[in-house]
């Protein structure tokens, strides 16, 4: 081999390393420290409408039953007697009916927030790195939102928008943290540093939500990660473990592709998988 031919091959090999330095030297300049800007917070669930009280509701009918059997009585005693007949008696309302229907109603419906003590989203995919196949898991515990919960009729209960700080998703390798942050969720600049769930409906819930039960459904809605948002559905578990804690798992898989999720042409990582795994595993407490 000729000392020209060498040369350029040197020369190929300098330039290969100068530009795996400089792509290596820009994604930990733009990665950020991935630190959030501010706590966690998410919109406020709105309760403008309120949920029926079935409480209130089956008391209010009972009332108008009690109305109308007192006006029928009345109407009877001041018509005048043809022959001589027993005195009615006005308890044909038994006494104990009212306090049984208030008992048996179901309390009213709660709000519950969710915690970052408890709380993560995860989402996980595939890579060759370095010619190994690898899963890579990423984590935070940086979401926020509110469910109401109406346990008397769980079909008025609701979800309200449910966020994820992207900034503070981390994996177990800070130059592909960097990089996520940096070229791919884009999640170091400030107008992308949140991931927005906007559920849109609630499908399967059960007749009813006991506690202890585990219920299973779907949420559908609207997932916007950086500018573009997609309609996608969670499965959930969820359980009322007591009166002021709900605990759950939100899953779905989405693709990189529905959201433009270029993966950066860096040394050593190919084969990153299209599909992505996204899972919410929440803690919630009952709003004071």
């Amino acid at each position: 081999m000729s000392r020209r031919t060498l040369n350029i091959i040197g020369i190929l090999i300098l330039m290969g390393i100068t530009a795996a330095v400089s792509v290596t030297a820009y994604i930990f300049m733009v990665g950020g420290s991935g630190e959030a800007s501010a706590p966690i917070t998410a919109p406020t669930l709105d309760l403008s409408t309120p949920t029926p009280n079935a409480a209130e509701t089956q008391v209010a009918v009972l009332s108008t039953q009690v109305a109308d059997l007192q006006a029928t009585i009345a109407a009877q005693a001041s018509q005048p007697e043809a022959t001589e007949a027993a005195p009615v008696e006005p308890t044909a309302l038994p006494p104990t009916e009212e306090p049984t229907v208030v008992a048996e109603a179901a309390a009213a419906p709660s709000v519950y927030a969710i915690q970052q003590d408890g709380s993560t989203v995860t989402f996980t995919l595939t890579e060759d790195l370095r010619g190994q196949f690898t899963t890579v898991i990423g984590t935070t515990d940086q979401i926020a939102g509110e469910i109401l919960v109406d346990f008397a009729n769980p079909a008025n209960s609701r979800i309200g928008q449910i966020r994820i700080n992207a900034r503070t998703l981390a994996t177990d390798n800070e130059f592909r943290n960097r990089a996520i942050r940096g070229e791919i969720l884009q999640s170091s600049q400030a107008e992308y540093e949140f991931i927005d769930f906007t559920p849109t409906a609630l499908n399967g819930l059960p007749a009813s939500i006991a506690i202890g039960e585990a219920v299973t459904f779907q949420i559908v809605g609207d997932l916007k990660i950086r500018n573009i948002t997609q309609s996608v559905t969670f499965d959930v578990t969820a359980t009322a473990v007591s009166e002021d804690r709900l605990e759950g798992t939100a899953t779905t898989v989405v693709t990189r592709a529905q959201f433009d999720l270029q993966i950066p042409n860096v040394p050593s990582v190919t084969n990153v998988s299209d599909e992505v795994t996204l899972q919410i595993n929440f803690v919630a407490a009952k709003s004071a």
